[in-house]
């Protein structure tokens, strides 16, 4: 049977700091394997709150890429540079 169609997990890990992703897993439609993934990225990065860890369902990574655009063209280190300008 296809998963075309289907929803597809996955997980993006985006450091603030560095203004990148720095991991994108593909879970398929595993979506119990992508939710414990996901909770255990947030356990990892419990102390690093500048760490971005999100888990998305979609029907492409291509989708996900324009849904999070900010994830993976670099826009999202320019929102988090103004957030810290307008703060301080």
């Amino acid at each position: 049977m296809s998963d075309k169609g289907k929803i597809q997990h996955f997980i993006l890990v985006f450091d603030r700091h560095e203004g990148r992703l720095i991991d994108q897993l593909n879970f398929g439609v595993r979506a119990k394997a992508a939710v414990e993934k996901y909770e255990e990225l947030e356990e990892e990065y419990r102390e690093a709150p500048h760490m971005d860890i999100v888990l998305v369902g979609s029907d492409s990574i291509e989708t996900v890429k324009i849904t999070h655009a900010n994830y993976f063209d670099g826009s999202a280190r320019d929102v988090y540079a103004d957030i810290l300008r307008i703060a301080n």
